[in-house]
Formats: C-alpha cells, structure tokens, sequence
C-alpha cells in the first residue's frame, strides 16, 4: 500500500522525533541509581573536600547517593581516563582542577584530549595561592623581594607541592613576569614543602591556604601576597601580587565534567543544582574555610575558562622546560 505524500511525511517526522523524545524523558528521570564521582586524589585533601561538599548537596537534592571515588595517580590523569571512558549517561562525573589545565601541556602524550573529551558541567570555586617566605627572608613586600631575589639570582630555592600543580605554575609565572632567578624544589604533596620552608631549607613558596594559613597566623611564615586578582577575606590586610606585577593571576578553578555527549538535558540537570547549591550560605561558608569563594556560571562559562586556563599555562610549562615526574 502506497501512503500519501503528506501521511509518509507526517509519520516519518513523527517516528524521528521518537529517540529525542525518549532521550527527553529519559533525562527528566535522572538519576535513578547512584551516582560516581571520580577525584584523583587521595581521601584528605581539599580537592576530595570539595567533591564531598558538592556531593552531599547533590545526594540530598537529586534523591540518589552521590559516591565520591578517589584514583589518583600520574597527576589525576589515572581519574580522567576513567571519566573519559564512561558511558555518556551522567553517573560518571569528574571533579576538574587545575591540573587538568596544565596537564594538557605538561605531558606530551595523553590518551585522551581533555576539551575535547569531557562534557563542562559547572565550576563550583576558585581558591587562591599565597606568596610566602621563610621569616629570614628579608624581604617584607612583594617589591623588596623580586629586588631581593635580582641581588642574589639563584640563590632562592622555591618549593612547591609537585611539578605541575598550581602551586609549582603559580611560582613560575611568578619568575616568567619578574625575570628572576629561583630553583624549583618540587615536593611530594605540601606537607613536606610547608615543613622544609619552616625549616629554611627552600625561602618561597606559593601555597595553598589550607596548608599554610595556620603557619602565617603564628608566624612562622611571612605572607608576602595572595595570587588571585582581589583580595582574599581569609587574609584582608594581605595584598595581591597584581598590584606589583600587573595582569599576574594564578588560583585553583575546580568544577565538575562528564565524558562527552552526556546529553545537554542531563547536564542542565546539574549545573542548576550546583549553581543552587553555590547560592547556599552555609555552603558559601564551607568553601571560604578552604580559602575559596564560589564561582557560578553556565556549563559554557565553564568550557570557556577550562580553554583560557589551558592556554595560559601551556605557556608557562612551555617557559619552564617542566617535565612530568
């Protein structure tokens, strides 16, 4: 039987529209099991905080758990392969951090293509760095130590807590903009670096401020500056090193991604919650006691940073000839 035109065309519209409408419906259902949420790093630190912090908002206001995994290894790379590999379906999330962004250039063979691969969902907080000295640094401002550190070029040990961090990138865009002089010594993790710059066995460092706000308040570090473009209400009288050195900007950005082709209603399905979650003050409070202060946005706000950021420190690594331990 021959249909007419007009009836074919209808139900072949109809029939195409099936998949999206049941992809739509399907969507609208999520989630309807747990959820996992890959970090790759250990259980401790505050990139896991965070992802626990999110999770627990998440967990409560989507009805289904949300299970933090930790896999770290080979600079968070080991967690990326497996959120990469996922099944697009949303219950394979990545917490992103700023390793992501210098990875990129830092290994010259990567099994996956970060931008290309994931699926932005939200950033969720930005965390600055701190300049700080050994007090038997003589240097009081962030001005007196690059003319410091000209009078005595290499001379000046800078710690960090890995190749690679953004505590090891922050210290070379630090040295790429002033022209100085340091030796990079990288660390295994921060704890190590906050005790051999306590000790005076490296002068410098641009930490974290988990890791070093309780040794700046006793005294045993000197903060010279904070790294992010405004002050931070963790450290108020603490100056930024942009007023010395202008455009200078460094700071851990973390969100959350999805392998790519996650369908986009799955995705708005998370970015509204998180950015909820963002505008909570009790959550607000919780991320400021990291040092961070939330960063809401569109999935697209996030795609865009994660390529800024990827730009900006493949020019940095690049300066710095660093290569992965």
């Amino acid at each position: 039987m021959k249909l007419p035109r007009r009836q074919f065309l209808h139900l072949a519209a109809g029939a195409a529209a099936l998949p999206a409408l049941s992809r739509v419906a399907w969507a609208q259902g999520y989630p309807t099991r747990p959820i996992r949420w890959v970090v790759g790093f250990v259980p401790g630190g505050a990139t896991d905080i965070i992802a626990r912090l999110m999770g627990q908002w998440l967990s409560e206001r989507l009805g289904q758990s949300v299970v933090i995994e930790n896999r770290p290894g080979a600079g968070s790379n080991i967690a990326t392969e497996v959120v990469v590999n996922a099944p697009a379906d949303g219950y394979t999330l990545l917490l992103v951090g700023p390793a992501h962004t210098v990875n990129a250039t830092l290994y010259e063979r990567l099994n996956y293509n970060f931008i290309r691969d994931i699926a932005p969902i939200a950033s969720i907080s930005r965390e600055p760095l701190v300049m700080v000295v050994n007090p038997s640094v003589p240097a009081k401002t962030v001005t007196e130590f690059i003319a410091y550190a000209k009078a005595h070029p290499g001379k000046l040990n800078m710690a960090s807590s890995g190749i690679g961090t953004s505590v090891h990138v922050g210290g070379e865009l630090f040295k790429m903009m002033t022209g100085i002089d340091m030796l990079h010594v990288p660390y295994r993790g921060a704890a190590p670096a906050i005790t051999d710059l306590i000790g005076g066995r490296v002068q410098v460092m641009f930490a974290t401020l988990p890791s070093s706000i309780e040794y700046i308040r006793a005294g045993n570090l000197r903060a010279l500056a904070v790294t992010t473009a405004k002050r931070t209400p963790v450290l108020p009288d603490v100056p930024t090193v942009s007023d010395v050195l202008p455009g200078y900007e460094a700071s851990a950005v973390y969100g959350v991604a999805a392998p790519r082709n996650t369908p986009a209603e799955i995705i708005d399905k998370l970015n509204k919650q998180i950015n909820a979650g963002l505008a909570d003050s009790g959550m607000k409070a919780r991320l400021a006691d990291l040092g961070g202060t939330v960063l809401p946005g569109s999935s697209a706000d996030f795609g865009k940073l994660i390529a800024e950021e990827t730009e900006k420190w493949a020019k940095v690594v690049k300066f710095s000839g660093a290569k992965p331990e």
